[in-house]
């Protein structure tokens, strides 16, 4: 499971197995041992009347501008839900033309990809630096090829693997951020940049269409937070909820229809439930998952700058 950082976080060496540093937990495990990434199940879907409208509006303003003089109303039609035989080309256009109208009033980083396979998170790789106590932060999305021997080494180190399980080979994590990368993106795995330098491993992902919305009373768009602190001599003094907070506060600016952010910490790990708790988040509850019993942690949009 991801982890926390906590104040209390120490050095792995003097610290039992029972009181992990930061580079602890998080994510939700699944049947079969393992951790989930989010995208081992499938929520059912449905797209409402009002995202169908918009669609079409969308459509009907595009039309328009290609072709002048063409009456409001008749651009390609958007058939209802129900339809015994949808119109798939024009539910395309039109979801592609919505897309460009949202993207075109979002701001992107010199040099960020233009790919979507993270709309379910509001485009992640164009999200904006922040400036923390410790510096600026970034998330930077994860790219296998440069980026897999640095998470790794992280892996192995004993605070980590006891709640992340993903020690061993660099096969061993890149499986496990591959099968996010392959995914639908409602899990972006990100690298935490610090000044420059990278010092942490996040994982943001879509709470609501993960199985951990099983356990609670998910609402629509609640975003969870995976993280890792990556170096011993990094954890502790502050930092993890230092980060986490930063963290949290881009989910809420960059993702409007969010109302909460949320986190599973192993109950075990107290500088991880610590951390959350000095981040604004509070705790909710205890809940079962497959492979622990975790400290359900929520940070609300409306309490975010009472807490």
């Amino acid at each position: 499971m991801p982890p926390a950082d906590a104040d209390a976080a120490v050095d792995p060496h003097s610290t039992p197995p029972t009181s992990p540093s930061i580079a602890s937990d998080s994510r939700t495990a699944v049947p079969d041992g393992g951790t989930s990434t989010g995208n081992e199940e499938t929520l059912e879907l449905r797209l409402s009347g009002e995202l169908l409208t918009l669609y079409e509006a969308a459509a009907d303003l595009r039309t328009r501008e290609t072709h002048p003089g063409t009456p409001r109303g008749t651009g390609p039609t958007v058939p209802h839900p129900d339809a015994a035989h949808p119109d798939v080309s024009s539910l395309n256009v039109a979801s592609a033309e919505l897309s460009c109208f949202i993207g075109g009033a979002r701001s992107m980083r010199a040099g960020a990809s233009s790919t979507t396979s993270d709309d379910l998170l509001d485009h992640v790789a164009h999200w904006d630096p922040v400036s923390t106590p410790l510096g600026t932060l970034e998330l930077v999305p994860v790219r296998v090829d440069r980026d897999i021997p640095l998470i790794s080494r992280w892996m192995n180190d004993p605070a980590v693997a006891e709640f992340w399980e993903l020690a061993g080979a660099p096969e061993v994590t890149e499986e496990h951020v591959r099968s996010q990368l392959s995914g639908d993106g409602r899990s972006v795995p990100c690298l935490g940049v610090l000044d420059g330098t990278p010092m942490s491993y996040w994982e943001i992902y879509r709470a609501d269409l993960d199985p951990l919305a099983r356990c609670y009373p998910a609402r629509p768009h609640d975003t969870g937070l995976h993280l890792l602190v990556g170096d011993a001599a990094d954890r502790g003094h502050g930092l993890g909820g230092a980060l986490i907070r930063a963290v949290s506060d881009l989910v809420l600016d960059n993702r409007p229809a969010c109302p909460r952010v949320v986190a599973e910490p192993d109950l075990r790990n107290t500088p991880s439930v610590s951390a959350f708790l000095t981040a604004g988040f509070r705790y909710s509850a205890e809940v079962d998952l497959p492979a622990k019993r975790a400290a359900l942690m929520i940070r609300e949009r409306a309490l975010r700058h009472l807490l």
